[in-house]
């Protein structure tokens, strides 16, 4: 993985460095709404990323601070990959890109959480950043058992 290299000080160039690739988002839209965190799961996606870019946004995703790696629990030779507060600081974001995803190319979302982010978004928003804290915590203290 290349480094990266801030093409200017822009807020939205900085963002685009990580995401603006066709795959970064995909990978936090599978850990925040479809609950995968391994390899295999991601590679699984609908979309069928290619493992060797697999490999690299989740190398990139780690050595920025947007996941973390740790060995499963159930096989040494598994990793399962967490948001970290950076990564799922980005759930209110991708939200509002799926519901302008959703509302210009419908079907968009799944009918209950389409309808859970309509009624009350904040508190939807909350609540799976909530989950996402558990699984971080969970993870990290599996890694110092």
């Amino acid at each position: 993985m290349k480094k990266l290299k801030p093409r200017s000080d822009c807020p939205l160039s900085y963002t685009l460095d990580f995401f603006g690739d066709k795959w970064s988002l995909l990978i936090i839209r599978d850990l925040i709404l479809f609950d995968k965190s391994t390899y295999g799961e991601f590679l699984n996606s609908k979309e069928k990323i290619a493992t060797n870019i697999l490999a690299d946004r989740l190398n990139m995703l780690e050595t920025y601070g947007f996941v973390t790696k740790a060995v499963a629990t159930d096989k040494k030779s598994k990793f399962v990959y967490s948001l970290t507060e950076k990564g799922i600081g980005l759930v209110p974001i991708l939200v509002e890109i799926s519901l302008w995803g959703s509302q210009y190319n419908p079907p968009g979302l799944a009918g209950p959480l389409l309808h859970a982010f309509q009624t009350d978004k904040p508190a939807t928003i909350e609540a799976l950043q909530a989950r996402l804290r558990q699984r971080l915590h969970q993870a990290s203290t599996s890694q110092t058992e």
